[in-house]
């Protein structure tokens, strides 16, 4: 759904629930005017069963929040889908929403989250980890000839994977995994940083050698040394930490210009 026309002819047409997709989830004043035309609309034409919203592209939790009060106005259901962003999974953004409304059903969509159908199924596991109360998978028939999306759709066949989700758990080990699932995100773009890093470091040792400049230079070092000094404490991170760290970098840094 994305316009109050929508929503009028999916009730027309019989439909029993309602989807609300992620780019229309990132404005709220479309969000109210579908909630305004649900609203005025269910019992005109046909009732509805239960609205979905998917989180906003962007990572923000409040404004998710937001649009399942929203939404809630109308008197329906409401579950919310977790989708990630960009193909990124924003584990921090799910976890906030799930803390503060732990009332409101939440799904997982492997296939946005990952865009690769080849993940959905390692995905599905975040089900059981994070305590999570199902999903919303692209399914296909023939996913080379989508017209959009094609390489993360799954076949219908493939959904028996949804059967081997385990056992739930119990509720102390789903905080823990949330933590641990934000860390792993955290690292993923951690490393892929350092590793872009490297890639202009060695790009600046090119530059340096077609001048005839030497890789070492020592005032940049120091320079940058004592900005991340400044940084570190404004981080709460110790002096010691930082300089370690920063170290190491420069020390492979000097390696990727050799």
């Amino acid at each position: 759904m994305a316009t109050p026309e929508h929503v009028e002819a999916a009730l027309k047409a019989g439909i029993d629930d309602l989807w609300i997709g992620a780019r229309s989830s990132a404005t709220p004043i479309v969000v109210q005017s579908l909630a305004d035309s649900i609203s005025d609309l269910r019992f005109k034409i046909g009732d509805l069963k239960a609205i979905f919203i998917k989180n906003p592209v962007n990572a923000d939790a409040a404004l998710w929040i937001g649009n399942i009060e929203r939404l809630e106005k109308t008197g329906l259901p409401v579950l919310a889908i977790h989708r990630g962003c960009n193909h990124q999974p924003c584990w921090h953004m799910a976890h906030a929403v799930r803390t503060a409304r732990p009332d409101i059903p939440m799904l997982l969509d492997p296939s946005h989250l990952s865009g690769d159908a080849a993940q959905v199924p390692a995905l599905l596991q975040k089900i059981t980890d994070l305590g999570l109360d199902g999903a919303m998978i692209e399914v296909h028939a023939h996913p080379e000839s989508a017209l959009s999306d094609r390489k993360q759709q799954i076949k219908p066949d493939e959904l028996g994977i949804l059967g081997n989700l385990g056992d739930l758990g119990c509720l102390a080990d789903k905080e823990l995994n949330w933590l641990r699932a934000e860390i792993d995100e955290l690292d993923e773009q951690l490393w892929e940083t350092i590793a872009a890093r490297m890639a202009v470091s060695q790009r600046i040792g090119a530059w340096k050698k077609a001048h005839g400049i030497a890789p070492l230079q020592p005032e940049r070092y120091q320079m940058i040394g004592e900005r991340l000094k400044v940084k570190g404490e404004r981080l709460g991170l110790p002096e010691e930490f930082i300089k370690h760290v920063w170290d190491l970098i420069h020390e492979q840094s000097l390696k990727k210009q050799e």
